[in-house]
């Protein structure tokens, strides 16, 4: 039997993904000794298989819709997208799968990386099972964080797995352009990987549920990306579900090549309507389920797979040193709000670790993730995009508050005609009439993503409008929209 190794850190952070490394960048910074867990490639998901490669997928998409609305440089830009190029930088931008900056990182600041698969053995005792097979046992003296993120989650259908699909991990990661893609679902990896994958060459055929797309953010936010998406080309169709799918061989292809390759036959999806429907690749995205079946919980009385519910610090309900940070609690599927929790969790642990005071209930406090209760921002990368942050106009009255939406169309604003020829796009301001601030904003058009921080401080800061009248929107750019939405407002 393999001997293992016992060390003793004071905290112990399990996953090495954006949010597991600013933990640890956290408490190492406030003099504590901290060891990182990473089974796969430091810099986790977002690095390598989400939120850098997919925008290095969508970046030239967009901003070849941009040129093409302005006449003198539309002409130059008629042609398709150099796929291999875009490829090659979304490479680039992946750090060809590679970590060793990543790690370099880790040793600057400090932090102990062990590289295996980290579980639980009970409180504060993390064993890890090293590719080797070398066994270390790793004691933490404060806190151990749980930052293993989630994963793509599949519906339950027969044979799926025989079919090779694609999750969000093949769609950022695939070699070349299916001739034909299915994408299943109507939320954000969906539209996105639809955008990408239609532009780079595919025909993508679009196949959801619900009656539109992006169910969580204002309607109108849907119905626009859904009329882009349709202009590019994409088959959009709703009010479908899948019931089958099969993968039928290519003649004489031998081994099938891997998902994300190519060469694996046609996939035949047949809908609820008996409608069937065939492609060279499909994408299931449908979901993310919680990384934490095999770290081990059952051994502190935790239920394996389960999402961990955390206080505001992202302490685990009923523990004083157990932290889940990030994705799996459940709290904001996004990178940014991951790190920013993480920022909270490392605070307060820190903080705890010193016997300081503990401020967890203090709103907006250093030790409170405040912010994921009604200010979270996010921005999805189509044409045109969507960006918004805070509560929609539906979420609000379903929270209680006496509301009012204020809509503005982007071609009120003069910054978007420059901006665009034909510019399309829309806003939404959700005004707390009791309290006159704003609960939630929503922007749709192209270059929205940048304005969304201005809004985001507005609905944190919960600055009253009468203020917020005089914070003078330069002219002629885009966030003049701002100027317009208060004129709406006053009447």
């Amino acid at each position: 039997m393999t001997e293992t190794e016992s060390i003793v850190y004071d905290v112990v952070v399990v996953g090495a993904g954006p949010v597991g490394e600013n933990v640890a960048d956290r408490t190492r910074a406030a003099g504590l000794s901290t060891a990182i867990v990473e089974d796969e490639l430091v810099g986790g998901e977002c690095s390598y298989w989400a939120c850098m490669p997919s925008k290095a997928l969508l970046r030239p998409v967009i901003a070849r819709a941009d040129a093409r609305r302005l006449p003198g440089l539309s002409q130059a830009v008629r042609g398709p997208l150099d796929a291999e190029a875009v490829l090659k930088r979304r490479d680039y931008m992946a750090s060809d799968w590679k970590d060793d900056g990543q790690v370099q990182w880790l040793n600057g600041v400090g932090v102990d990386l062990h590289r295996g698969h980290g579980r639980l053995t009970g409180p504060r005792t993390v064993l890890v099972e090293g590719p080797d097979g070398s066994r270390t046992e790793l004691t933490a003296r404060h806190a151990v964080a749980v930052c293993t993120g989630t994963r793509a989650a599949l519906p339950d259908l027969p044979g799926l797995a025989e079919v090779r699909p694609w999750t969000s991990r093949e769609a950022t990661s695939a070699r070349r352009a299916p001739e034909r893609l299915i994408v299943v679902g109507g939320g954000v990896v969906a539209v996105e990987m639809a955008t990408a994958w239609q532009n780079l060459g595919s025909q993508v055929t679009m196949l959801v549920r619900g009656k539109g797309l992006l169910p969580r953010m204002e309607p109108f936010a849907g119905e626009l990306i859904a009329q882009g998406l349709t202009e590019a080309g994409v088959d959009l169709r709703t009010g479908v579900s899948v019931t089958s799918v099969t993968r039928e061989p290519a003649a004489g292809s031998g081994a099938p090549d891997t998902p994300a390759g190519g060469g694996n036959g046609t996939v035949v999806a047949v809908t609820d309507a008996g409608e069937r429907i065939e492609a060279e690749e499909i994408l299931f995205a449908t979901g993310r389920a919680p990384k934490t079946d095999t770290i081990g919980l059952e051994t502190v009385g935790l239920d394996p797979g389960s999402w961990l519910s955390v206080d505001d610090s992202m302490r685990v309900e009923g523990t004083d040193w157990l932290y889940a940070v990030g994705d799996v609690n459940h709290r904001a599927l996004l990178t940014h709000q991951g790190k920013y929790q993480a920022r909270i969790a490392g605070a307060a642990i820190a903080a705890r670790a010193s016997g300081g005071a503990d401020e967890e209930s203090a709103a907006w406090g250093a030790h409170a993730a405040t912010a994921d209760h009604g200010a979270v921002p996010q921005v999805v990368f189509t044409d045109p995009e969507a960006a918004a942050v805070g509560l929609s106009l539906a979420e609000a009255e379903q929270a209680g508050h006496r509301v009012r939406a204020v809509d503005v169309d982007f071609a009120s604003v003069a910054g978007a005609g420059l901006y665009a020829e034909g510019y399309r796009g829309r806003a939404r301001m959700v005004v707390d009439l009791e309290e006159e601030i704003l609960r939630g904003v929503t922007f749709v058009g192209p270059g929205v993503g940048e304005l969304i921080h201005s809004a985001t401080i507005a609905v944190v800061g919960e600055v009253p409008l009468d203020r917020l009248w005089h914070a003078v929107p330069s002219y002629p750019t885009l966030s003049e929209v701002w100027l317009r939405l208060l004129e709406a407002y006053r009447g």
